[in-house]
């Protein structure tokens, strides 16, 4: 396990040099937000992290509901029950195991590892502008179609799941990186991806945070050229 900090934002890596999967410990004054959920190992890197920073997790988010972002979470629901737990409407769904398509979606298959045996459940459902503590909640469909991201009011770091990876170079979800493809291999439809992703250079963010790779500063110019390359190949 590996943490950097970077403001009030805590990035803690399990799999740093193979695999590396990121969850976000965000600092609140009194309290810490969980932003994902790693891999089902991760629990103590988790809670160690808390720990060594000194304040309680009080709620977890998730970006969306693959199997890599709430690995932990039936584990660290067990040893801190009153937890509540967010997702978005839309991926409370896959989070239940219903993984059927709306009309008005982009009609290719879910994919990325939907959770099969998952029990914990969200009992805090969110849509777009929803705020958490600091966090402004964005609905960013693509990776999946309830895919969110979230925006630090305070600073203007943007934790974005999977809708952008930093791992093998930066890309939209979709764009396969032959370096580490597996983001672009899980995401359902890259289409709606690239315009979440314009949606987010939107927001002008200080720092990116993804779900896989190491965080970014001043990313605009590095969203921006990623958007470019997936807008190519999109047509």
């Amino acid at each position: 396990m590996r943490v950097i900090k970077n403001g009030f934002l805590y990035q803690v890596t399990f799999l740093a040099n193979l695999f590396p999967v990121n969850c976000y410990l965000v600092e609140e004054e009194k309290e810490l937000t969980l932003i994902d959920a790693a891999l089902p190992y991760s629990m103590k890197g988790i809670v160690k992290a808390a720990d060594n920073i000194g304040k309680p997790i009080t709620k977890i988010i998730l970006t969306h509901a693959h199997e890599d972002h709430v690995g932990a979470l039936d584990r660290i629901k067990e040893a801190l029950p009153d937890l509540p737990i967010y997702i978005s409407i839309r991926d409370n769904r896959i989070m239940n195991g219903d993984i059927s398509l709306d009309q008005n979606e982009h009609q290719t298959p879910i994919k990325g590892g939907v959770p099969k045996n998952l029990k914990t459940r969200a009992n805090v459902l969110l849509k777009e502008g929803d705020l958490v503590g600091s966090l402004a909640a964005i609905e960013t469909p693509g990776h999946t179609p309830g895919s969110m991201s979230f925006f630090d009011t305070r600073t203007k770091a943007l934790i974005a799941g999977d809708a952008f990876q930093t791992r093998g170079g930066m890309a939209v979800a979709g764009d396969i990186k032959p370096l580490f493809p597996f983001p672009a291999l899980g995401t359902w439809s890259k289409e709606t991806a690239l315009l979440s992703a314009k949606k987010l250079v939107d927001f002008k963010p200080t720092l990116l945070a993804v779900g896989h790779g190491e965080m970014v500063e001043n990313p605009i110019r590095e969203m921006d050229q990623a958007i470019r390359s997936l807008e190519k190949k999109v047509k």
